[in-house]
């Protein structure tokens, strides 16, 4: 089978061939403006990525579902490293059902589906990847806490690091939560609508369902995208996080994933209270 019939049989987000290096140059001037004049983003810790070695990048994610601070740290992956270095971000699954016309544009920068199978391929395939872990849940947390690392428990991406035998690479970042104010979560009150018979818009249950103040619409509910408002943003690439043990007996166990995975959110919510404190000071 050719790669061009591959592509066809393959629904998208699940194959790692979708990801072109030309698409990805072709928008680096846009965001390249939006990173130097919109949110003005100051960055630091890009010394820590080990020089020719795959890394699993782990962040908080923040903004909404424009997620500008995602955004603007793979900006600065492409032009320290160039767009042909492969890195991959995984994207949930839900997404790639809203509109496929924009998951087709996103796939070809890089965005895989969210599922242990294509995070394994792309590590194996020799590259980087990039995850989120807290998801909807994270993007669109109330704005008081803003300043918390709030993967809601998943511990997913440490079972990945560990059979993979990869380092975990922390990114955070101060001030994209900021560019829409998420004021509380009504998923609750929602879920039990749906269970006393109101459908899911498009079929689709959406996890959360914000309110939030934000362009374009002002007021808004539900997990809507929005415009990022111009809000100055510090990102920060943290030092590896280099576990004990590596392997599949270390994977499946549960006692020593737990001790990882509250290691990293324990050393991510230090490295975020003191880039809060020196955007505040700045």
């Amino acid at each position: 089978m050719s790669q061009k019939q591959h592509k066809r049989h393959t629904k998208l987000g699940w194959s790692l061939d979708e990801r072109d290096p030309k698409f990805i140059q072709s928008l680096m001037p846009l965001v390249g403006f939006l990173y130097h004049y919109y949110f003005r983003v100051q960055t630091s810790g890009w010394h820590h990525i080990p020089p020719q070695e795959k890394v699993l990048f782990v962040g908080s994610h923040n903004g909404g579902l424009a997620a500008p601070d995602m955004v603007m740290m793979m900006y600065d992956w492409f032009r320290r490293f160039g767009v042909e270095r492969p890195v991959y971000g995984l994207m949930h699954p839900k997404v790639w059902q809203v509109s496929p016309p924009i998951a087709q544009l996103v796939a070809k920068t890089g965005a895989i589906v969210a599922h242990p199978k294509m995070a394994y391929a792309a590590l194996r395939s020799g590259a980087s990847v990039l995850v989120y872990p807290g998801g909807a849940e994270d993007v669109f947390r109330p704005h008081y806490l803003r300043n918390k690392i709030y993967f809601v428990g998943r511990q997913g991406f440490i079972k990945l690091a560990l059979r993979e035998n990869v380092p975990i690479v922390p990114v955070i970042s101060c001030g994209a939560h900021d560019t829409l104010i998420v004021l509380t979560d009504l998923y609750k009150v929602v879920q039990q609508l749906h269970e006393w018979g109101m459908p899911w818009l498009l079929g689709i249950d959406p996890e959360v369902f914000p309110i939030y103040i934000g362009l374009p619409w002002g007021l808004a509910l539900g997990p809507l995208p929005n415009i990022p408002l111009p809000v100055s943003i510090h990102t920060r690439v943290c030092p590896p996080i280099v576990f004990e043990r590596y392997g599949r007996e270390a994977a499946s166990d549960r006692q020593y994933v737990n001790e990882c995975y509250e290691l990293v959110v324990s050393q991510m919510q230090q490295e975020l209270d003191q880039l809060v404190k020196l955007s505040a000071e700045s």
